[in-house]
C-alpha cells in the first residue's frame, strides 16, 4: 500500500511538473511588478526584462483581458501592485507595433533601460511636475503621426516643428528627454532611439505618479520630419464636446472605453485658466457659466483665474501641463551622483527654459484629491460630482457608454489601473518607425 502510495504521488508530481512546463513553454508569460522594482532578470525568449523585488503577501485579483496583445493581468490589493502576463501570439497585430520586440537593447545598450530608469527617478526628487509632463509629452508625440519622437524636433529647415504648433505651445519636458538622452548617449552612443526614451521615461513618470507599470516593445526608430499642421488640427481639443472626443479618439484606433480610460491621466498636473476660462464667464457665448459646473467649484476657479477679457483661443489645446503653479519653485537637480554619469550633477533647468513665464500663469491644480491620493480614480469622482475642470472631461459623463466607464473606475481603482497599462502600452505602439525606416538620433531635438 505504502509503495503504491509513494508511486501515485511521484506520478502526479511528474504529471504537474510536466503540465506546467508545457504551459510555460505554450504562453511564455512574463510577470511583472509596479514599482519598485530592482536589477533581477526574468526571461521571454531569451530577452531579459526587469523582474520585480520580493513582494509583500497579499490577495490578488486576477482578472483577463485578451485583445490584440494577448495580455492576462492580475491586480494586488496590497500596495496597488499590478502584475501583467504577456502572452506571445501567433495571430498578435503586428501592424500594431511593427517589428519591435522586448528589451530591443539587451545586446547594444544592455543598460539602457536601466539609466532612462534610473534618471527619471532622480529627477522626479526634485520635480514630481516631470510626471505629467512627460506623460503629456509621450500622448502629443504618439497621437501625431504615432511615436516617432516627431514632437521632440526643433524648427530648422524643412522641418515644420510639432513643438511650434498652437496646442503645443505650453509643452514641458524637452529638456528632461535631453538629459535623459545625454545619459544614455554616454554609455552607448548613437543606439537608444529618442522615440525609446520618451516612451520608457514616460512609462516611469506613470508609475512614480502612482500609476500601474505596463511593460513596452522597444526597437522604435525616430522620425526625420514632424508634423506642424497635423498636430494643429488633430490633437485633442479640451474645449470639444463628447462627439468630438471620440471622433478623435476613434481616429487613432481608441474605442469609447479606451478613451475614458486614457484621460483619467487628468488625475495629476496643473491646467491654466486659458483652457477653461470660458466655462467659467462665457460658456458658449451666454455670458454666463457653464451650467453643469459645480457652484463650489465654480467659486474656486473664478478665485484663480480673473475675467481675462480676451477671447479665449480657438486652436485645439490639449490636456493636462505639466508646469508648476504660480507659487512652486522651478525643479533644480540636488547634486547627489548620478547613475551613470556627471552630466546631471548640474543645476536642471526649468521645464523648457523659453516657456518658464508659464510657471507663473495661474491655474487648477489636476490633482484633485491632493498629492498622494489614487492615480486616476478621484478623476473619475470628481466627474460624478460634477467638478470636471475642463469642459471634454466632464462631457464623458454625458453619454450612455462613456459614462458607464466614469462610474466604473470610480468605483473599482483596480479595474482602471488594468485598463490604463492596456491603453498606455497601445498608444506607444501607435504607427512606430522600424528599421531600416526613421533613424536614430544624437540629439533628440535634431535631424540626424
Amino acid at each position: 500500500m505504502s509503495l503504491f502510495l509513494n508511486n501515485f504521488l511521484f506520478m502526479l508530481m511528474l504529471f504537474l511538473f510536466i503540465s506546467w512546463m508545457i504551459r510555460n513553454e505554450v504562453t511564455k508569460k512574463l510577470h511583472l511588478s509596479t514599482w519598485p522594482y530592482d536589477d533581477a532578470t526574468v526571461s521571454i525568449s531569451g530577452n531579459k526584462i526587469g523582474a520585480p523585488k520580493k513582494q509583500k503577501s497579499s490577495s490578488t485579483v486576477n482578472v483577463y483581458a485578451k485583445g490584440s496583445s494577448n495580455i492576462s493581468i492580475s491586480v494586488s490589493n496590497d500596495d496597488m501592485l499590478m502584475f501583467l502576463s504577456i502572452e506571445d501570439d501567433e495571430n498578435q497585430n503586428e501592424q500594431s507595433r511593427g517589428s519591435l520586440e522586448y528589451d530591443f537593447y539587451r545586446d547594444s545598450c544592455p543598460q539602457g533601460e536601466k539609466i532612462i530608469r534610473d534618471t527619471v527617478r532622480q529627477l522626479y526628487k526634485t520635480g514630481p511636475e516631470l510626471a505629467p509632463a512627460l506623460l503629456r509629452l509621450v500622448f502629443h508625440d504618439c497621437f501625431i503621426e504615432g511615436c516617432d519622437g516627431s514632437v521632440l524636433l526643433d524648427p530648422a529647415e524643412g522641418v515644420d516643428a510639432e513643438k511650434e504648433s498652437p496646442p503645443n505651445e505650453t509643452l514641458k519636458g524637452f529638456d528632461i528627454i535631453d538629459l535623459i538622452k545625454s545619459e544614455v548617449e554616454e554609455v552607448c552612443p548613437g543606439v537608444v532611439s529618442c522615440s525609446d526614451v520618451l516612451v520608457l521615461a514616460a512609462r516611469e513618470a506613470v508609475i512614480l505618479a502612482g500609476g500601474p507599470f505596463y511593460p513596452l516593445y522597444t526597437g522604435r526608430r525616430d522620425s526625420n520630419t514632424s508634423y506642424r499642421d497635423i498636430a494643429t488640427y488633430e490633437l485633442p481639443s479640451p474645449h470639444a464636446d463628447l462627439s468630438e472626443t471620440l471622433a478623435s479618439f476613434a481616429s487613432r484606433g481608441f474605442n469609447e472605453r479606451e478613451t475614458v480610460t486614457l484621460l483619467g491621466a487628468h488625475s495629476v498636473g496643473v491646467v491654466h485658466c486659458q483652457f477653461f476660462e470660458n466655462r467659467l464667464y462665457n460658456f458658449g457665448g451666454t455670458n454666463e457659466p457653464d451650467p453643469s459646473l459645480n457652484p463650489k467649484l465654480l467659486d474656486e476657479m473664478r478665485s484663480r483665474c480673473k475675467r481675462s477679457h480676451t477671447p479665449t483661443s480657438s486652436a485645439p489645446l490639449c490636456c493636462f501641463d505639466g508646469s508648476p503653479s504660480s507659487s512652486a519653485l522651478a525643479p533644480t537637480f540636488d547634486g547627489s551622483p548620478s547613475p551613470t554619469s556627471s552630466a546631471t550633477k548640474a543645476v536642471l533647468p526649468t521645464f523648457e527654459d523659453s516657456s518658464s513665464s508659464l510657471s507663473e500663469v495661474p491655474g487648477m491644480d489636476m490633482a484633485y484629491e491632493g498629492p498622494g491620493s489614487d492615480f486616476g480614480t478621484p478623476y473619475y469622482h470628481s466627474l460624478l460630482q460634477g467638478k470636471g475642470i475642463l469642459f471634454a472631461d466632464q462631457q464623458l459623463t454625458a453619454g450612455e457608454e462613456t459614462g458607464i466607464w466614469v462610474r466604473a473606475y470610480a468605483s473599482d481603482t483596480l479595474l482602471f489601473r488594468r485598463d490604463f497599462a492596456l491603453a498606455m502600452m497601445k498608444l506607444s505602439n501607435l504607427q512606430v518607425l522600424t528599421a531600416p525606416m526613421g533613424q536614430v538620433r544624437r540629439s533628440c531635438s535634431k535631424v540626424a
